[in-house]
């Protein structure tokens, strides 16, 4: 650990009398600091195996004052509304910690070493870093309030309590949802999430909406589904809401063969993946007031949210100290675009969020924010498919966050990687005008993220011609790829990520500057600018 640095986060037990919080009132918004007093004054953490746990358990005094979602039946599937409460899950209300022998677990311990706040580097984790162990015994020896004992045994599909209770924190600090009864529900990661998710309100032969182009994984999941995909237009800024108010108020049942009027749409706001678009706050309350008049329900998939960034300037890197210096969390809270949870006032917005892009992919697990009536239903999909997230993923997450950082650690962390990212898109979008032949390819440079969508003039390709069929088209988009793979250069496809198929008119590649090293990032855009040379006029 660094000189000076004392393991102490803002969520340690302690207690600590508040007199705001003793007196029966809150504070108007949930912050970090009112997290030690909050806990202090909220019953003990379950000591069980497999205990319920519901953000209602977690939340500040000051959420129950404010107004309810509205109801949702109209739009829960006749799935969603036959499954009902798993027998075998509600019998663990029966369970002791010694149901399942602790002698068939063959885990006795696990130790991770973890940063400590500013020293997030590999270099100074391996210097300065906290390991921190989890053993069987944790919670009768008093060594913690989560063990293996209860990680690695059955439990309720809604997730942990103990990470329950930090995401539901985090939601309060970061979010401030502005109807009481939210709820949170742990995943299995953002994908089934959204499995999860349509099969709560869709029946085939329904329309989802997403933006024209969409994340891969959403649009080949909506399709098996016998769901249709209608893809609203977008410009730098994300989904155009006049064309979404456009599609629904001109729906025509007759002419889409009997299809009832579009009611689900799923939307990446922040760092939009393939386009990287995000949506300002005026673009996301518009949309959010078409959603109001057409009765949508929103799907909020916000992966690279806390991948915000400062505006591109041309031949500009930002750097990165070491160690991190990062900003007030005030600050950084107030800078980030609020989100459609934020700006939720009837409970018409489930929200995704995923470790995946934050902390690690193979954590697999996420959580799901949204009215308590959707949350429900989401539990008794998750009790028959996912079941809750890995409880070493569980574990490690807890350690990391709760014991580890706390939410200013966490935050603080958050802020390095935006730091981090912003930095290597400045590196690959100052690669883009050195290299990249301008009359070609085009862009915008990304404003969150991890992607960069880069348009390449049709017209340009020798092999374009005037009434060009899809077939075309797809032809030359294949003649562009080839010509990068042969450079040694991966991109993804436009057209892979199409909401509605065939209707491509112009060219795009997606590139990533997610894990390659600056070196990488710009020898790959050099060796991209000599395939589109060679592959056109």
């Amino acid at each position: 650990m660094a000189p000076g640095v004392v393991p102490v986060t803002d969520t340690q037990v302690v207690t600590i009398q508040d007199p705001v919080l003793s007196n029966g009132s809150s504070h108007h918004s949930f912050s970090i600091d009112d997290v030690l007093p909050h806990r202090s004054a909220s019953a003990p953490m379950s000591r069980l195996v497999a205990p319920f746990a519901s953000a209602a358990l977690f939340k500040s005094k000051a959420n129950s004052a404010k107004p309810k979602a509205k109801r949702w039946d109209h739009h829960i599937s006749d799935e969603s509304k036959k499954r009902q409460p798993s027998s075998l899950k509600g019998a663990m209300k029966y369970f002791h910690r010694d149901v399942i022998s602790l002698d068939y677990f063959p885990f006795h311990n696990m130790s991770l070493k973890l940063p400590v706040s500013p020293y997030f580097s590999e270099s100074d984790t391996a210097i300065t870093g906290q390991t921190l162990t989890a053993g069987k015994h944790d919670i009768p020896e008093d060594t913690s309030l989560y063990d293996l004992s209860v990680a690695l045994n059955y439990g309720q599909s809604m997730g942990c309590p103990q990470l329950i209770r930090f995401v539901t924190e985090h939601t309060e600090i970061v979010h401030h949802p502005p109807y009481s009864d939210w709820e949170i529900c742990l995943t299995s990661g953002s994908t089934s999430a959204l499995e999860i998710a349509l099969r709560i309100f869709c029946s085939p032969g329904d329309y989802v909406i997403t933006e024209e182009y969409s994340f891969s994984s959403a649009l080949e999941s909506i399709r098996p589904m016998g769901l249709g995909l209608l893809g609203a237009k977008m410009d730098e800024r994300g989904m155009l809401p006049s064309d979404l108010d456009h599609m629904l108020s001109t729906w025509d049942e007759v002419a889409r063969g009997g299809a009832r009027k579009p009611f689900l749409m799923y939307t990446v706001p922040s760092g939009h993946n393939p386009t990287a678009s995000t949506q300002d706050l005026a673009r996301r309350k518009a949309i959010y007031q078409v959603a109001e008049k057409h009765d949508l329900f929103i799907l909020e998939d916000e992966p690279y949210y806390f991948l915000q960034m400062e505006p591109f300037v041309s031949g500009i890197t930002h750097q990165v100290p070491q160690p991190f210096q990062p900003t007030s969390v005030p600050a950084f809270l107030h800078n980030l675009i609020p989100s459609y949870l934020n700006l939720d006032t009837s409970g018409r917005v489930l929200r995704m969020d995923s470790f995946s892009k934050i902390i690690a992919p193979g954590s697999r697990c996420g959580w799901v924010t949204g009215s308590a009536q959707i949350i429900e239903r989401f539990v008794r999909h998750m009790e028959t498919s996912a079941q809750k997230p890995s409880g070493f993923a569980e574990m490690a997450l807890y350690k990391l966050l709760d014991e580890n950082w706390g939410h200013r650690g966490f935050l603080e962390w958050l802020m390095f990687i935006r730091a981090e990212y912003t930095r290597r898109r400045d590196i690959m979008c100052n690669a883009c005008e050195t290299y990249l032949p301008t009359d070609v390819a085009s862009w915008v440079a990304p404003m969150a993220g991890m992607f960069h969508w880069i348009a390449v003039d049709l017209h340009k390709h020798p092999d374009y011609r005037p009434g060009l069929t899809h077939d075309d088209f797809l032809a030359i988009e294949e003649k562009v790829f080839l010509a990068a793979v042969a450079k040694n250069v991966l991109l993804a496809r436009g057209s892979w990520f199409r909401a509605e198929l065939g209707t491509d008119e112009k060219l795009f590649v997606r590139a990533t500057f997610a894990a390659a090293s600056a070196e990488n990032i710009e020898e790959g855009v050099r060796r991209l600018g000599d395939a589109l040379r060679d592959e056109t006029r």
